[in-house]
């Protein structure tokens, strides 16, 4: 049976680990790419990846797998209401989106869907856990911080342009709710800071990332940056981290000085885009993330997340007033999702690029968990609806989330799995795990399933143990 854990639980053990990776001393590289104990070459199909993230948990019955629609009535029964949008036809015969989706629907025919991704069972249902989860492949709590998977990426295969960070993440703030859990795995872990994401928390400021504070030349800058290297050398870190550790911090903040005073810099300016582009974009910070994800794509980018945010109660984080919320959500993603893939495509740079929509679980009206393995209610969800705010899907569903994959290699027009037509709306085929989705998405990358690294006088693998494999049905 999987432990309960509390925020507080979850946070003292992270934090934890955090130390532990610290004093653990520089991780071994056992097999560099993962292939020379076994010469196990893969070919690639991507170099880049972009992480669509949509944070909160995103219901697959009213976005990408539609089920039988119930308009809202006073008095309704919410058994009967599996989907609250009415269904939508795709570009791909016989495939329907639901209602809101329009411009992603009308590119079906070009990438992949995923009905049957099953999250994992971890007891009492906690957004940033599951969220690390997704993000590391490694449930929490560990004894050594686990890197996200961009960083494993980063890690492996180095950046594609030396000047733009190999490990991007847009849109996420830590000043919001839950900060410290978020932080958990927003982070290269073992791997060495120079590996960890370059923040970007709002992509309409984006160029403040990477210049100078108003106000401050360039030669006060360099002054600074230089005491501030200083103070690192004489941080508690010099005794608390490894040389790999120190050296690795050092290599990052020389690569983010770089970039300063680089031409590149000029794709985190979204005010350079033209208009016609940026208005398209333009439906809220979401949507410029996916502005900034094509623009940094184009100067070689290796991974871009780009996240609606997690903050609890809002955004897909429906609890209540779900329906309406859905309404909004569909807004600020329909239109840049199938931008990005329609200008990347143009610019010749999907096909190497894998495009990954996602959300660490999904939501049914009445069920908590999943069939089986139902776990305590965390909302009031009444069996006869007489206001609409209990209109939508308000409790956290586990065994049946949807998944959108575009270009780097994977099949065009092509649904994997199925769930079923009636509550509970469960994976009844092909279910794929965590596990299964990031070596999938590290196959197309070209790095094998046991790359891994000594740490604690144990081999850190990508994924668990190193025994899950990539679903090749997926791949063209």
């Amino acid at each position: 049976m999987a432990p309960t854990w509390n925020r507080r639980e979850f946070l003292k053990h992270g934090t934890a680990a955090t130390l532990a990776a610290l004093a653990a001393g520089s991780p071994v590289a056992s097999m560099l790419s993962g292939c020379s104990l076994t010469g196990n070459k893969i070919k690639s199909t991507a170099d880049t990846v972009i992480l669509l993230w949509m944070a909160g948990g995103m219901a697959h019955t009213d976005t990408f797998d539609p089920k039988h629609y119930e308009p809202y009535v006073k008095g309704m029964d919410a058994n009967r209401v599996l989907s609250t949008f009415p269904s939508i036809p795709t570009s791909l015969d016989g495939i329907s989106f639901s209602e809101g989706l329009e411009s992603i629907a009308g590119l079906m025919d070009r990438g992949t869907l995923i009905r049957s991704y099953v999250a994992a069972d971890m007891g009492f249902i906690l957004h940033a856990r599951h969220q690390y989860h997704w993000h590391t492949c490694y449930e929490p709590p560990q004894t050594v911080a686990a890197p996200h998977f961009g960083a494993w990426i980063a890690k492996e295969l180095g950046p594609m342009n030396p000047v733009i960070p190999p490990f991007i993440d847009i849109g996420q703030r830590f000043t919001v709710g839950e900060a410290e859990e978020l932080k958990a795995f927003h982070t290269a872990g073992f791997l060495g800071s120079e590996y960890g994401p370059f923040l970007i928390p709002d992509p309409s400021q984006g160029l403040e990332s990477v210049r100078p504070p108003a106000g401050m030349d360039l030669k006060r800058f360099e002054a600074r940056n230089k005491l501030y290297t200083e103070l690192i050398k004489k941080s508690p870190m010099q005794d608390l981290a490894s040389g790999y550790q120190k050296e690795s911090l050092m290599r990052s903040m020389e690569q983010a000085y770089i970039l300063l005073n680089s031409p590149e810099a000029k794709a985190f300016d979204l005010n350079s885009e033209p208009k016609e582009s940026y208005d398209i974009y333009n439906t809220g910070r979401f949507g410029l993330g996916c502005l900034m994800a094509k623009r940094l794509t184009q100067q070689g980018a290796r991974f871009i997340s780009v996240t609606t945010e997690y903050e609890p109660f809002k955004g897909w984080d429906t609890h209540e007033n779900g329906h309406t919320r859905m309404v909004e959500m569909k807004k600020q993603i329909d239109g840049p999702v199938a931008q990005l893939i329609k200008d990347l495509e143009q610019s010749g740079h999907l096909d190497r690029t894998l495009i990954i929509l996602a959300s660490e679980f999904s939501r049914d009206m009445l069920m908590e968990g999943r069939p089986g393995a139902t776990v305590k209610n965390q909302v009031n969800q009444p069996d006869i609806i007489n206001e609409e705010k209990f209109y939508g899907m308000h409790r956290h569903f586990t065994d049946g989330c949807s998944i959108l994959m575009f270009g780097g290699g994977v099949k065009k027009g092509f649904v994997y799995g199925k769930t079923a037509d009636e509550r509970p709306c469960k994976t009844i085929e092909n279910p794929i795990r965590i596990e299964q989705l990031h070596q999938t998405i590290y196959h197309t990358l070209g790095i094998p399933p046991e790359t891994n690294y000594v740490v604690e006088k144990r081999p850190f693998y990508t994924t668990p143990d190193g025994v899950a494999e990539p679903v090749l049905d997926l791949l063209a």
